[in-house]
């Protein structure tokens, strides 16, 4: 008496369904759309609701990054110069000093020593006129999202000239019966201290922090019963050209050159360049982009690229609208409604079918995948796996109460899938105060159980389709999502087009 062999479809029959899985990760109210494509044929392999706009949060940084690979290529470097307004003699500049902006989303304090020291090298010892700070080749913006906590440093202001991701460091230290405060722009060297940036320490229950644009700085507050003994946390800030400005007067004055109190100006007609400092390429920017998922430099590239486009770009809202058009146009998308680049801002919609089918595209014509980061598989208990038979690199994304993962899996037969996953719970969003949207209750388990579905879809996908296509490929396609008109699911619950989305 021998045993039966069941065939190989065993692990079929057993096979949890989309609706099992979605139901067990008990995300509430939350919708879930996916999709997952043969990256071989661009077959649709199975959806759920994959043409229901969802807000991507970071996974958009994958459609920003293909969208400035595509406009300014893989080699494109920003820069960051000094001109003049006349001529140097004698080591006397017979005008003004201008620092001039070019979008560069990396720029930091010892980037600015370096344009420094460079001008005592070419022997510059005073300038007679003034130092301005020109950051117009970029539309400014105070903050990315102005639904989002005051305080908090992903959401910084946006200029063509930003410094230490456009983020001060506020420390702090208990002495006595009060604080010692700084706020400051570290460097490998040390820190220079800025005025332009100001905290005062309170006596209140709350809110912990408060902001105000008073005399043209940054003025801020905080509760002294958050503070402890000491420690210290980034800020972001709202006058980039001025912090540009101050940091780098301080280090021109450490090389002997003392310069005017910057004066912010735009297209000042200038002379003779006399510095330049170079980027890195894009492609290593955005792979540092899509590795940290930094909204400054997403909103930095997609406004550069728009620009490159257009001649211009008018705001956030217009250039996101021109990346719309461009994926519509070039990746042939319909379910696209961004309103940002980063996917901060909640009021963007996305379909997974429509991100899945533009990653394949990315891919195939700009080589997207490599700059995607290893994404760990994790056991039941949550503890990664190595050597996991899944390799997979994707783009997560985070929101409150708003999880996505875009991206790609190689399979142990050598196939590929190309994937987007996006769930949302947008009401229970919406209803967060925005003082409480930094850490607000119930959302780290929430997003937690989204992950788990993530991974869980992903393993399905491995059985279920195992060199790419499905056993039953006819079934496959009669278990997708059938093609409707395009439609977006909008925060009130509506439905609306994309192209209607509120932003």
């Amino acid at each position: 008496m021998r045993p039966i062999g069941r065939g190989d479809n065993v692990a079929l029959r057993t096979l949890d369904s989309p609706e099992d899985l979605i139901a067990k990760a008990n995300l509430g109210d939350g919708l879930v759309g996916y999709a997952v494509l043969s990256a071989a044929t661009g077959k649709l392999l199975e959806s759920h609701q994959g043409t229901l706009g969802l807000p991507p949060a970071s996974v958009a940084k994958s459609l920003t990054a293909s969208y400035a690979l595509d406009t300014l290529g893989p080699d494109y470097r920003f820069s960051t110069e000094l001109w003049t307004t006349g001529a140097i003699v004698g080591g006397e500049l017979k005008g003004d000093l201008v620092l001039v902006g070019g979008g560069d989303p990396t720029l930091d304090t010892d980037g600015l020593a370096e344009m420094a020291r460079s001008l005592a090298e070419i022997g510059i010892k005073k300038v007679t006129g003034r130092f301005i700070v020109d950051g117009g080749a970029l539309p400014y913006a105070a903050q990315i999202d102005l639904e989002q906590p005051v305080h908090v440093s992903y959401n910084p202001a946006v200029s063509a000239i930003n410094l230490n991701y456009n983020r001060v460091s506020f420390e702090w230290e208990r002495d006595g019966n009060g604080y010692d405060v700084s706020m400051d722009a570290p460097s490998m060297a040390g820190r220079q201290s800025v005025r332009m940036a100001h905290m005062a320490v309170s006596d209140r229950n709350g809110p912990i922090y408060t902001y105000a644009d008073q005399d043209g700085r940054d003025e801020w507050s905080v509760a002294s019963h958050a503070l402890g003994k000491g420690g210290s946390r980034w800020l972001p800030v709202r006058k980039p050209e001025l912090y540009a400005g101050e940091v780098f007067q301080a280090l021109a004055g450490s090389q002997g050159l003392q310069l005017p109190e910057p004066v912010i100006e735009h297209g000042v007609e200038t002379v003779d360049l006399v510095a330049r400092r170079e980027s890195e390429p894009l492609h290593v920017i955005l792979k540092e982009m899509l590795k940290y998922s930094t909204n400054l430099t997403a909103e930095l590239v997609g406004l550069t690229a728009t620009r490159k486009r257009l001649g211009h770009a008018e705001s956030i809202v217009h250039s996101a609208e021109v990346m719309n058009t461009w994926a519509r146009d070039e990746l042939g998308l319909t379910h696209i409604a961004m309103t940002d680049h980063s996917g901060l801002g909640g009021n963007s919609r996305v379909a997974a079918a429509d991100v899945a089918s533009a990653l394949l595209q990315a891919e195939r014509r700009l080589g997207l995948k490599p700059l995607l980061k290893p994404i760990t598989m994790l056991d039941g208990r949550g503890r990664p796996v190595q050597d996991h038979p899944l390799k997979v690199h994707a783009k997560t994304g985070t929101l409150n109460f708003v999880s996505g993962l875009g991206g790609f899996v190689d399979m142990p037969s050598g196939e590929q899938l190309v994937f987007a996953i996006f769930c949302g719970d947008v009401p229970r969003r919406d209803a967060i105060p925005v003082e409480e949207r930094e850490r607000p209750p119930g959302m780290r388990e929430w997003n937690r159980r989204a992950k788990a579905l993530q991974q869980d879809l992903i393993e399905r996908w491995a059985v279920r389709f195992p060199k790419g296509t499905g056993p039953e490929p006819a079934a496959a396609v009669a278990n997708a999502s059938p093609d409707v008109t395009p439609t977006t699911q909008t925060s009130s619950g509506s439905v609306a087009t994309p192209q209607s989305a509120a932003p």
